[in-house]
């Protein structure tokens, strides 16, 4: 774990060493995801079936590729009352506040007499990809699929990997809570090509969201513009912003709660308070004796973590900004008055009693997140990702009279006569 300091004569290039730093996969995965893209668009569902068998070590076949009604009611069923619980307490959580998100159609008349407006309309259909396995993770079945479901898609599909057969219980039924009935046995980029060109099973999607490994990510990257894509996911992230009144404890859990994701996520400790950070640091280390996921914290903590303290937190909102991290949590008296200096960051978390945890699963915004500094330029997962924009315009023959000269001078100036005499026409001969 690096130490910089803002008082450093070396913290400029230090500090930009850190932002340069690469955390994802340097594996060169391009080429066989390509090769797995043309041969599922070639075969279908004996492509997809060949892989699954390949990777998953599944005897699959196109009839056994859907999980059943049957099959996602036994697993519900099979979920012990308290966790049914706080599925349906974070599923309501995170239905309320992405409904509080649909935006409102727009129409207006302009001075010029034309009606215009813009009307928002859900996608036709979406794939939901979810990781199986060891990372399954039914808080991101509820935060990818209710958005759709809240903006009114007409079909979801979701695609689960399953090695060896198993598929985890609150998957599924997370997915019956979200209202997902449509849920294929697959995985890798077989799943995504099969979601993005189709298969003689499998029908093809709009667009595609949902995290996945290296091979997910790059074969959402090569379909892209078949179909749409939430973003190419890296490694999580944090930073928080603590003063030395904080239980250093409560702040080193707050870091393991990132760092325990996997080895190549990042948390980063900005403070005022050299003895504070130093507490910290030493929080970190106890708590890493006993914690479970202590050998992939540990090395996240060792490799990517890092303290920095600063002088003023003006100095450190600078910071933040340039860092744009996917989760920002700000633990001093007025938090609100410092995130207000605060342009760039996926999501806040804002006081003492709020860690980012607490946002994973019941807040309600959404935990999936722009990544590697792209909250420079992007905004997390929301209902905006399942609808699209038409605007209109309504002219009558008084309208384009006012307005249409215009654009013949702007369509005869770029040298398209056809566009210009498509609007001349239409006018009064003068």
């Amino acid at each position: 774990m690096r130490r910089l300091s803002t008082a450093g004569p070396d913290f400029a290039a230090a500090f930009q060493a850190l932002l340069n730093e690469a955390r994802e996969t340097t594996a060169q995965v391009d080429a066989p995801v390509a090769a797995i893209i043309a041969d599922v668009r070639s075969r279908g569902d004996a492509a997809v079936c060949d892989y699954t068998r390949q990777f998953d070590r599944l005897d699959l076949d196109p009839a056994s590729m859907r999980i059943g009604p049957a099959e996602i009611a036994a697993a519900r069923a099979r979920i012990p009352p308290d966790l049914a619980a706080a599925l349906d307490l974070a599923a309501e959580r995170i239905e309320t506040f992405h409904r509080a998100q649909l935006p409102a159609d727009l129409e207006l008349r302009d001075p010029a007499g034309l009606h215009l407006g813009m009307r928002w309309s859900p996608l036709d259909s979406v794939g939901l990809y979810v990781p199986g396995g060891k990372a399954a993770y039914p808080s991101s079945v509820l935060m990818n699929a209710l958005p759709a479901v809240v903006a009114g898609v007409g079909r979801i599909a979701m695609a689960v990997p399953c090695p060896g057969g198993a598929v985890n219980d609150l998957v599924l039924a997370a997915a019956a809570r979200a209202g997902v009935t449509e849920i294929y046995r697959v995985g890798g980029a077989q799943a995504v090509a099969a979601l993005a060109y189709g298969t003689e099973t499998i029908a093809p999607v709009d667009r595609i969201v949902g995290p996945g490994n290296a091979y997910v990510a790059e074969a959402k990257r090569q379909v892209f513009g078949r179909v749409g894509i939430d973003s190419i996911a890296g490694p999580s992230e944090v930073v928080v912003l603590a003063d030395g009144a904080q239980d250093p404890a409560h702040v080193a859990m707050d870091l393991l709660a990132q760092a325990e994701h996997d080895e190549a996520a990042q948390s980063i400790l900005i403070t005022i308070d050299p003895a504070f950070a130093d507490a910290v640091a030493s929080a970190v280390d106890a708590a890493l004796a006993d914690l479970p996921r202590a050998p992939i914290a540990g090395a996240s903590w060792r490799e990517h973590g890092c303290i920095i303290t600063v002088r003023t937190w003006d100095e450190a909102a600078d910071l933040v900004n340039a860092l744009a991290p996917e989760h920002l949590q700000i633990m001093v008296p007025e938090p609100r008055a410092l995130f207000a200096r605060i342009r760039h960051a996926g999501a806040a978390f804002l006081g003492p009693s709020c860690p980012e945890a607490v946002g994973d699963y019941v807040a309600g915004p959404n935990h999936v997140l722009p990544t590697g500094r792209t909250a420079r330029f992007a905004s997390g997962l929301s209902v905006f990702d399942f609808l699209k924009r038409t605007t209109w315009v309504d002219a009558d023959a008084a309208a384009l009279r006012r307005v249409g000269p215009a654009a013949v001078a702007l369509a005869e100036a770029e040298g398209l006569t056809a566009h210009a005499r498509s609007i001349s026409l239409r006018l009064p001969v003068t």
